[in-house]
């Protein structure tokens, strides 16, 4: 809803995801809307109908290609790999099948069936937790939308690439096709009204460095084109008609911004060593093995997570062995001497967009997923282990195994990855015959046997967001209860506080790879209850050095003696957001 601030102007809040300041006069995008006509279609003209329909998957495939080399000239393969997604979803055999198989069964035109198919597709994924994922329905209606533009012979309104002046673009949404077109020089920052922080569009602004918010609702309803607007992507606010006053204010801010950009940067390849000179490894979790290149220019002191699973979403057969081998291999040379941290496949639960024989399950996070899948299959896990275990020869790899609930299935997995090195030494193949193994802890079961777990690997990764989510019995994307995911829980407090303990009496690390290691407010907490590293996404790792760096580790065993004697959630978030503003003010002030 639109608020009043100074007299004159109007303010409409949403959600930051790129940060930065711009003013400007607004361009609102048309809503795309597309008009599909359901129509019967005789015996006759069923082949033309599928001929249309995979004449228009060749146009769109051209069309994506083109983006994708336009967007690898200007900011590199790695950015420009997101679109290799939406080229997988036009070859995805199973979805082409599908559509294939309405239009001849039910006799309808094509668009029509394409339509139904993939919102069928979009509805199941914007349904699942896993943000990754869940943002992928946002990628299939991306291609849809671009599928169905050329079946029904449409056109581009307005072409993001040619824009004859500065603006601001406001719209309902903007697809990641649409955002790797815009003029740089002449899109001064954006908005929609759908959206959040973890999809490819808010990436990409990110990496174009333009100011944007998602999550403005009806803002294109009450705007008009040409109005004069201040977009903050730092606090998520958009000002139409901003007073004198108002720009003196974001004037201020942005010279704050400017310069707190320079300590981030000089803090990028500095040690994250607290004030009192304790030492914390700061790592990155990535998806691909080409994001490896980009870690290794984020400060990150390697790879605390690789998401194996995403080698093997939208495919028609499971990578085979050679395949993984190859793509462990580039990560670990990448990031050479640098560690990277393999977890092995965790599909099931909110992963299930795979070729995988995977079924439907009354309540997925609690069945058969992870570790307890592969235990099961041992054709698949047979060929990631052997594959992680000849990349290591590089030298810096570790495996993890996800969502461990009790003792059994890490003697099993470790007995695998034994007998495989047996293999692998009888066929002559190298491979680093210390490679170190760790458990992740995302249940209570295991966290409350760390003690037993911790006899058998050399390392634990906390997995928070299972951990809260497990321990709370609370399903964060259920808006009804999502008040009660508490990280500052003082059962998850004490929970990583065994954990730890229990690590110590091994003599084994502690990381953390979950959303907490990346909140610069819950890291003084993390480090004064002993965690040895925080991995977070790559753009979050120059604050958390930053706020690292102006930390005492005194200060934040304080805070976590505090939180394990406190009863109050609140509370203990309370004391370790003051803690943290108190040390890195400046990280914190995005206030006009």
């Amino acid at each position: 809803m639109a608020e009043r601030l100074h007299t004159g102007e109007t303010i409409i809040r949403g959600i930051p995801v790129s940060a930065g300041v711009c003013k400007g006069k607004i361009l609102i995008l048309d809503k795309s809307h597309h008009t599909i006509e359901h129509r019967a279609i005789s015996e006759t003209e069923v082949a033309r109908e599928i001929n249309r329909f995979q004449h228009a998957l060749v146009q769109t495939r051209e069309q994506l290609l083109e983006v994708q080399r336009q967007l690898t000239l200007s900011l590199g393969p790695g950015q420009a790999s997101i679109f290799d997604a939406h080229l997988l979803v036009l070859e995805d055999p199973s979805l082409i099948d599908e559509v294939v198989r309405v239009i001849e069964q039910k006799k309808v035109n094509a668009e029509h069936a394409f339509h139904t198919v993939t919102e069928r597709y979009s509805a199941a994924l914007a349904k699942v937790e896993d943000d990754y994922l869940r943002e992928r329905a946002a990628d299939m209606r991306d291609v849809s939308a671009r599928v169905l533009n050329h079946l029904l012979g449409g056109g581009d309104p307005v072409d993001l690439g040619k824009l004859s002046e500065p603006c601001i673009i406001i719209s309902h949404d903007l697809t990641p096709s649409k955002t790797a077109q815009i003029d740089r020089k002449n899109v001064l920052g954006f908005a929609t009204e759908i959206g959040s922080r973890t999809s490819h569009t808010a990436i990409m602004a990110r990496s174009f460095r333009i100011p944007a918010i998602v999550g403005l609702k009806n803002a294109s309803e009450v705007l008009q084109n040409g109005d004069y607007a201040l977009l903050d992507g730092f606090n998520g606010v958009l000002i139409i008609n901003p007073t004198d006053q108002t720009l003196f204010e974001y004037g201020v801010l942005v010279r704050k911004q400017d310069s707190l950009e320079e300590k981030l940067r000089d803090a990028l390849q500095q040690p994250a060593i607290t004030l009192d000179n304790h030492r914390v490894f700061i790592s990155a979790n990535i998806e691909q093995a080409t994001d490896a290149e980009r870690v290794k220019n984020s400060g990150a002191e390697g790879v605390g997570l690789f998401r194996t699973e995403y080698l093997f979403i939208n495919r028609e057969l499971p990578p085979n062995e050679e395949e993984q081998y190859q793509a462990y291999r580039q990560a670990a040379e990448t990031l050479k001497p640098d560690p990277l941290v393999i977890r092995t496949l965790d599909l099931g639960g909110d992963k299930l967009m795979s070729s995988l024989a995977i079924p439907h399950e009354m309540n997925p996070f609690l069945g058969w997923r992870a570790i307890r899948y592969c235990l099961q299959h041992e054709e698949i896990f047979r060929a990631q282990l052997r594959a992680i275990l000849r990349a290591s020869v590089v030298g810096n790899i570790k495996i993890m195994y996800p969502m461990i609930s009790g003792l059994d299935e890490l003697t099993q997995a470790n007995a695998f990855v034994a007998q495989y090195k047996i293999e692998l030494r009888k066929e002559g193949i190298p491979f680093d015959d210390k490679i170190e193994v760790g458990a992740m802890i995302e249940t209570p079961s295991a966290a409350l046997i760390t003690d037993a777990l911790a006899k058998r690997v050399q390392f634990f990764s906390l997995g928070t967001n299972d951990l809260i989510q497990y321990t709370l019995a609370v399903d964060r994307m259920n808006e009804k209860i999502a008040h009660l995911y508490e990280p500052t829980h003082p059962a998850i407090v004490r929970l990583i506080k065994r954990t730890v303990d229990a690590a110590r009496q091994q003599k084994v690390w502690v990381s953390v790879c979950g959303e907490m290691a990346g909140d610069t407010t819950l890291v003084p907490l993390l480090i004064g209850l002993g965690v040895d590293e925080l991995s977070a996404a790559p753009p979050l790792l120059a604050q958390i050095k930053f706020l690292v760096r102006r930390l005492k580790l005194s200060d934040t065993q304080e805070l976590a003696a505090f939180a394990l004697e406190s009863e109050s959630a609140t509370e203990i978030l309370s004391r370790s957001v003051a803690l943290a503003q108190r040390a890195a003010p400046s990280l914190f002030d995005t206030k006009k």
